[in-house]
């Protein structure tokens, strides 16, 4: 399986040779294989401190909460009968790995996280609100610059690492800003930071 990884891996990214990868042998090192797109700063998630609390409120409660309701109910399909005949013991086992899932996941991003605090300078920063108008167009749309976890209803999130979050931060209102997209590049116009 290693050897078809490592092929898989190598065609992948070609800079990449097999010799970059180092067995797994007594008195040796495995090497990380980690792709082109990644970079330190996604180690980082920068939250406000209000989605901060919530998560770790989130956190606590399926913790708690959650894997005593999941163990419920893995008990009481036991109680139905033969496992191997029953579909809500599966069923609740598929539930126990989604609620273990999330909590790794929220564990992973409150570990990494760093609190930004709205800066009222007028620059685009981690946790504002900006309001972008793409040339060529008349519409004005209005996204949430962070972590995907700072969701607001209605109103879609840009990652600052993504190519159009990283073109807008630290940039004031009325700047045009290019940014490359899988269609091509596009500009859009910064129509107000902060609403």
């Amino acid at each position: 399986m290693r050897a078809r990884y490592r092929d898989y891996a190598c065609r992948l990214w070609p800079q990449r040779s097999p010799k970059a990868h180092v067995s797994a042998g007594v008195g040796s090192r495995r090497t990380a294989v980690l792709p082109p797109w990644y970079s330190p700063s996604m180690a980082t998630n920068k939250l406000s401190r209000a989605t901060y609390q919530r998560l770790e409120a989130e956190l606590e409660d399926l913790k708690t909460r959650g894997r005593i309701q999941i163990a419920a109910h893995i008990e009481a399909a036991r109680l139905l009968g033969r496992v191997s005949q029953s579909w809500e013991y599966p069923d609740a086992k598929e539930a126990q790995a989604r609620l273990e899932a999330r909590i790794g996941q929220l564990e992973s991003i409150l570990q990494n996280a760093e609190i930004v605090g709205t800066v009222v300078s007028g620059k685009v920063v981690a946790g504002v609100t900006v309001s972008l108008r793409y040339l060529g167009d008349d519409d004005v749309e209005r996204y949430l610059v962070g972590s995907i976890e700072e969701r607001d209803a209605g109103t879609p999130v840009v990652s600052p690492e993504s190519p159009l979050g990283r073109a807008l931060m630290g940039k004031k209102a009325g700047t045009t800003v290019t940014y490359e997209a899988p269609s091509g590049q596009l500009q859009v116009e910064i129509v107000s930071v902060g609403d």
